[in-house]
């Protein structure tokens, strides 16, 4: 595969990278750094390696079928696409709702906006429906690859100036399991929910596999070239954001744990000590252009969940309806997200209105249902990407078919663990 073709394919891992350097990161990882030092740091390793081939399966069954992942579920039969429709809609609201209130914190910080954040929030909704309906997915992988590598930059180079401020931090590198309470099992729940990012972007992924190439016009001859370039380029996305998240701990650890700072539950205050967790690594100068990476990072995440839920969503219609002719079946889907955006974009303004204050619970509530659900969406990725039409070459090996299945077995058993935690 020649290095044109190859850097023609990227683009849906830098968004896949975008959804996931938003609260994951910037949130939890710096909580469980600030609060456990380095403590974590195996935890977020496992979580990466556990969730790797669900999150594979998405590009690489697109790639290798011309067909999105849902439809990979449709093969299994309607109530798969039945399944994925419901715990979606069980999931969608609170995950704009957490990642729109990040976003809004830093945009209050960054502009000195004197408004509420529920209002910020509402803008930042509007002008994120606003820049999908004038520029689409070019606009969107557009603007992710520009903010995702300056923030990376940034970050890295925080990361290496604080290493030095570890030396008072315990190199333990997995928790004290004899001495954890209900509450850190809790937390450690809410952190793997989201690590990388849910499950369900997979799915979004493999339709932006499939945008990419019709806003390309570019698709590769041959099935393993195309599943080449296109997991060359979730790779990119996928390891990018797994360091990231480490750094993140790292900072967490290096700036905050030693000093016993805990991360503010209000959006503003959580704004001001990412910002300083900055400032306080590369300078005083590092503030304003920290705040507005940040910002803007967020601000991607927020463009790529506006999207990600609607698509998924427009795409189930389509599937799960007869259309006369491709024409009929693009018109439904561009009504269905339309509608969809709107419908989702109020619905996570009244849940996020009641977690305004409230920050991390916020967060703690979309990653845990994330979390809960993960075993589900991961099986049906497993047996989508071992259906008979996708082709043999194109299939996970062995090994990995046997990591997919030992993963989905692993979240099943703690996200049973954690249930027996809460009846209990």
């Amino acid at each position: 595969m020649s290095a044109r073709s190859q850097l023609q394919a990227l683009g849906p891992g830098v968004l896949f990278a975008g959804a996931a350097v938003g609260v994951s990161h910037l949130v939890q990882s710096t909580r469980a750094g600030a609060g456990f030092g380095l403590s974590l740091v195996l935890v977020v390793l496992l979580a990466n390696l556990v969730k790797y081939p669900a999150f594979r399966f998405g590009p690489q069954y697109a790639s290798a079928t011309g067909r999105s992942l849902l439809e990979g579920y449709r093969e299994q039969g309607r109530w798969a696409l039945l399944l994925y429709g419901v715990l979606t809609v069980a999931t969608m609201f609170a995950v704009e709702g957490a990642v729109t209130l990040v976003t809004a914190g830093l945009a209050k910080l960054v502009f000195g906006a004197d408004l509420s954040v529920v209002w910020i929030a509402a803008i930042l909704l509007g002008s994120c429906t606003a820049i999908l309906a004038v520029g689409r997915y070019p606009w969107l992988e557009r603007l992710g690859k520009v903010v995702v590598s300056l923030l990376a930059v940034c970050t890295i180079a925080a990361t290496l100036i604080a290493l030095p401020r570890l030396a008072g931090v315990e190199l333990r590198f997995w928790p004290e399991l004899a001495a954890m309470s209900t509450v850190d099992v809790m937390f450690i729940v809410a952190l793997v929910g989201w690590m990388p990012t849910a499950i369900d972007v997979s799915a979004w992924q493999s339709l932006w596999t499939l945008e990419r190439e019709r806003a390309s016009r570019h698709r590769a001859q041959t099935v393993q070239s195309r599943v080449q370039a296109s997991l060359l380029d979730f790779h990119l996305g996928y390891v990018g954001s797994a360091f990231l998240a480490l750094c993140f701990l790292i900072l967490g650890a290096a700036v905050m744990h030693g000093a016993g700072e805990a991360v503010a539950p209000q959006p503003a205050g959580f704004a001001e000590q990412l910002v300083d967790l900055y400032g306080r690594t590369l300078g005083s100068w590092s503030r304003p252009l920290i705040g507005w990476s940040a910002f803007l990072v967020m601000f991607s995440t927020t463009l790529t969940v506006v999207d990600g839920f609607p698509r998924v969503l427009a795409e189930l219609f389509v599937l799960s309806t007869d259309a006369d002719t491709p024409y009929d079946a693009e018109r439904r889907r561009r009504l269905t997200y339309s509608v969809t955006v709107a419908l989702l974009g109020l619905g996570s303004l009244v849940v996020l209105s009641f977690f305004q204050r409230r920050l991390t619970a916020m967060v703690d509530l979309a990653t845990t249902l994330s979390f809960m659900t993960a075993p589900v969406l991961a099986w049906l990725n497993h047996r989508a990407v071992l259906q008979v039409t996708v082709p043999i070459e194109a299939r996970p090996s062995t090994a990995l078919i046997w990591v997919s299945a030992l993963g989905i077995v692993a979240q099943a058993v703690f996200a049973a663990y954690y249930v027996a935690l809460r009846v209990g």
